[in-house]
């Protein structure tokens, strides 16, 4: 008989492995990487600005191509870039909802953390938005999680109980503490430095 356990263990895992379609590693200089997220299926990857180490970083896709990949849009400050690759009909993920966020809920990060591909690891949401204590930059809006983030895991995909993503890995502020970058900031800067229309943004920019 199967247990309560069993079944949310293996939930767990399908929502792990869906959102794991969506993932990508970014390749950057001679040592750097870190992970990225498929958010159009025509190509368009976001990662973490501080991933992007050099203006010739390359994609390696779920299926294994590696392909080489333009920078569209760069945000220091906000720590999210976008690139582009050459391809169609990718994997994406499911856009979640990241300013109704509540302290506990259930969340998944995934990356390459010491060179492991498609890791995750879990932990609950601590909060959400500006102010929080101890972040940088009060001024701005986070998600902070309690959960460990490690090399490998920035420009990954931050999911919910759902698989749906709801962030994007960022860095840690202590030993128990990682932030993300919240998605519905990431549709802002997309907005703003890509226009309304994503969909020729990149087919255009190719």
């Amino acid at each position: 008989m199967t247990t309560l356990l069993e079944e949310l263990n293996q939930e767990m895992g399908d929502v792990v492995e869906n959102a794991r379609r969506s993932l990508v590693h970014v390749l950057s200089g001679r040592r750097g990487s870190g992970a990225g997220t498929i958010w159009h299926r025509d190509g368009l990857i976001i990662t973490n600005a501080h991933v992007v180490r050099d203006q010739s970083p390359r994609v390696s896709l779920p299926n294994g191509d590696t392909l080489p990949a333009k920078i569209l849009a760069h945000d220091a400050k906000l720590d999210v870039a976008a690139l582009s690759v050459d391809a169609t009909d990718l994997p994406t993920v499911e856009l979640g909802d990241s300013q109704n966020l509540q302290p506990g809920q259930w969340v998944t990060a995934l990356g390459h953390p010491w060179g492991v591909s498609g890791a995750a690891t879990g932990g609950v949401v601590i909060g959400s938005g500006a102010g929080l204590p101890d972040v940088p930059e009060q001024d701005r809006e986070w998600i902070a999680v309690s959960l460990h983030l490690r090399p490998g895991h920035s420009g990954g995909p931050l999911v919910d109980a759902q698989g749906r993503l709801i962030g994007i890995n960022t860095m840690m502020i202590g030993l128990e503490v990682g932030l993300a970058v919240p998605v519905h900031l990431v549709k802002e800067f997309l907005r703003r430095e890509l226009g309304s229309n994503l969909q020729q943004s990149v087919t255009t920019l190719l």
